[in-house]
């Protein structure tokens, strides 16, 4: 069997061309790249593990780390290393990631740091508009791709920089890059370097488990160097001798008093804490999360709330409106007149009178009781008679001042587009749209901050939420993973987040009209 040898030579030519660089952000600009502990490690073992053949063993590496470990600037340092400094000709060096914008992450700081190199900004071309930097002497280049690139079949790779992995929406750019693209080289090196994910089903936990089957040592591949820093399961995410293991920049760049504070955020609403053990615990987490603690929601039912003063003052409309089969939803909320006064939330539901009976014994969900109670009307025939709503509305319009009208524009365009004396708003339902005033709504129930009445059906809906997530930690209302509808909830928040634009303390009609939202992903 072949034995591998450790050259220091090699490994502290790596350190050594690392060590050159400058830090490009924040408080760091401009001081040396002194590698920290866990990045020496990984640069020398990588970098200096050798085969009999002289030439490096591992060729793939694996690293998942917490969020603002350092991890973007040992990203770029590696890249350049193998651009300008592992003395490959003609080495092509790509930098991938999800998106454009995530991927000019790690380029824009390796571009920093040629730019205060003296030597590599004499040696290196850079040419922002292709995200490219040529290394003169050898003919070698660094450059970013990314899943939105055209084919990336073709490529004579020597060193590939994987940024985020789990963030990737497929696994195809994974497998162009990876397969057979290095074969022409000798010692290419494609290098991973991601925080968890919560997709199970994605390339990157299939390559994280790899990674666990190694350092487990149920598997075996001399080619391939895991390195995990994530809470196990069976331990407890508010200990902080986990938080310093598992984050091995801790009280240099990450600093220990802002993950209290996080920590302490976290323990009261569990989207955050879901985003607190992925981004700041490196745990691998559910997509999607029970995200009402019902005790706060009904708490919320303890203010009074007065109809008859409400006559006549600003309030927001969010419309969910159903195929005319199924539940259709609109919710006023009222902003508070001062800081004293919370939001107050009035929900209207509908369904068709003559499904009633077989929704009650198909869902098993009181709905007749609530048509006798006034907590949902029902319009004739067995669908939705949108004039019905209509009429409602403009009714609503006329003992309150519905300053906007917000949507979802899936079902709805037609219906709000007949509607006269409404400033209607269409409302993206992406991940970027909704996580604000989702997270907001959060903030001001577990503050005692919304006034809801104890609605049954609204509580029934808060009860069935479940949220999920993106890739950049953005959460919303899932309908597909509910348990149960969430028309109300949906509504709400589309309310909410018009109403928080508009805040007394500065509009943005102050400078413009209103606006038509569309999606903005």
């Amino acid at each position: 069997m072949n034995k591998t040898t450790f050259s220091k030579e090699r490994a502290n030519r790596a350190l050594s061309f690392i060590s050159s660089l400058k830090h490009t952000k924040g408080v760091w600009h401009g001081k040396n790249f002194k590698l920290l502990p866990w990045q020496e490690k990984i640069v020398s073992e990588i970098f200096g593990t050798i085969k009999p053949n002289g030439y490096r063993q591992y060729t793939q590496s694996y690293v998942e780390i917490p969020k603002k470990q350092g991890k973007s600037e040992l990203a770029a340092a590696i890249a350049l290393y193998l651009t300008c400094g592992d003395g490959e000709p003609g080495a092509e060096v790509y930098g991938c990631a999800a998106n454009k914008q995530q991927a000019s992450i790690v380029f824009d700081v390796a571009v920093g740091m040629v730019e205060q190199n003296k030597t590599l900004r004499k040696l290196c071309k850079i040419t922002p508009s292709q995200n490219r930097i040529d290394f003169l002497p050898l003919k070698s280049f660094y450059q970013v791709l990314s899943s939105e690139s055209p084919t990336k079949h073709g490529l004579n790779i020597h060193g590939v920089i994987f940024d985020e992995l789990h963030a990737q929406p497929d696994r195809k750019l994974y497998d162009v890059m990876s397969f057979g693209a290095g074969d022409a080289r000798k010692q290419p090196l494609f290098f991973t370097i991601t925080t968890a994910g919560n997709d199970r089903h994605s390339i990157c936990y299939e390559i994280h488990q790899k990674a666990q089957d190694l350092l487990a040592g149920r598997k075996k591949d001399p080619t391939f160097y895991p390195v995990i820093y994530g809470m196990k399961e069976d331990e407890d995410w508010a200990d902080e001798a986990v938080w310093r293991r598992v984050n091995p920049s801790i009280d240099v760049t990450v600093d220990i008093d802002k993950l209290r504070t996080a920590y302490n955020s976290a323990k009261e609403n569990t989207a955050e804490e879901n985003l607190f053990r992925q981004l700041r615990l490196n745990q691998w987490v559910k997509q999607t999360i029970r995200w009402m603690p019902m005790d706060a929601w009904d708490k919320c039912a303890e203010h009074h709330i007065d109809i008859d003063d409400l006559k006549g003052r600003e309030c927001y409309a969010g419309l969910d409106l159903s195929s005319t089969t199924d539940l259709t939803a609109v919710v006023l909320l009222f902003p508070p007149q001062d800081e004293n006064e919370p939001y107050i939330v009035l929900p209207y539901f509908w369904l068709p009178e003559d499904t009633l009976k077989l929704r009650v014994k198909r869902d098993k969900v009181p709905y007749d009781i609530w048509k006798q109670k006034g907590w949902l009307f029902t319009t004739e025939g067995n669908c939705l008679d949108y004039s019905y709503v209509e009429e409602f509305l403009r009714n609503l319009n006329r003992e309150y001042e519905i300053k906007e009208l917000v949507f979802d524009g899936w079902n709805a365009r037609h219906f709000v587009q007949k509607l006269e004396g409404f400033t209607a708003v269409e409302y993206s339902q992406s991940y970027k749209s909704m996580s604000p005033p989702t997270n907001e709504l959060m903030r001001l129930v577990l503050n005692n901050q919304i006034a809801h009445g104890g609605n049954i059906p609204l509580r029934w809906m808060a009860d069935n939420v479940y949220a999920s997530q993106d890739s950049s930690g953005n959460i919303k209302l899932d309908k597909k993973k509910s348990t149960e509808k969430i028309d109300g909830m949906i509504a709400l928040v589309m309310a909410l987040a018009r109403a928080l634009i508009d805040k007394p303390t500065g509009s943005i009609y102050d400078v413009r009209g209103p606006l038509i939202l569309g999606d903005d992903d």
